[in-house]
């Protein structure tokens, strides 16, 4: 990637992160563009060059993420196994990012229950849809590739991506839903585990 992508990429994420960051302090209706425009230190005309509206630019990080971890799936070792793979690739995903650095959570509680908040928020269902459509098509094209399966004919590099998907999803809800006793890490490992498993009964 080329200094000038670079900074477009840096640009977004901050962008996003702004988003998700007010959104989680003051709710979706009290944050504007122009508060998280601001917040990134870029202009209004800056986050509209990027995104359509604070939806989208709240599930950008969601997309982001889910494609970066399709590209690390393709660099993983090509003899380890595929869910082992799968799930060290998510749980690199969680290491905190250096806008995380700039604006560390002080407060927990009220930042999970923002959290809550943020992804049940109705106006955000659309776009979260969007995103994970495009992530997990994303996601398919690198089993594939991993797998020596044919994306068009197929049915494996799908159902594995939707498999990721949906564990993400359930742990993330059930991180959100919890008392804080569990780690992001420790319900990812354990979705993906069960997975690889077979889903045998409990």
């Amino acid at each position: 990637m080329g200094l000038r992508e670079r900074k477009k990429a840096e640009t977004r994420s901050a962008l996003s992160w702004a988003a998700i960051r007010l959104t989680v302090e003051r709710g979706f209706d009290n944050v504007r563009v122009e508060d998280i425009a601001a917040a990134a230190g870029v202009s209004p005309r800056t986050f509209n060059n990027y995104f359509s509206s604070k939806g989208e630019a709240i599930a950008s990080r969601h997309l982001n993420r889910l494609q970066r971890a399709a590209d690390e799936l393709l660099a993983r070792p090509a003899g380890e196994p595929l869910w082992e793979s799968i799930t060290q690739v998510a749980l690199s995903q969680l290491e905190p990012g250096p806008e995380l650095a700039l604006h560390p959570v002080t407060d927990r509680g009220a930042w999970v229950a923002g959290l809550r908040t943020m992804v049940a928020e109705p106006a955000l269902q659309g776009e979260w849809l969007r995103a994970g459509a495009r992530a997990e098509a994303v996601f398919a094209a690198a089993v594939a590739q991993r797998t020596g399966t044919d994306l068009e004919t197929d049915l494996y590099p799908h159902l594995v991506a939707a498999a990721v998907a949906a564990a993400n999803n359930v742990a993330q809800n059930h991180y959100l839903r919890g008392d804080g006793t569990a780690s992001m890490e420790a319900l990812l490992t354990e979705a993906f585990a069960r997975i690889a498993a077979g889903l045998p009964p409990p």
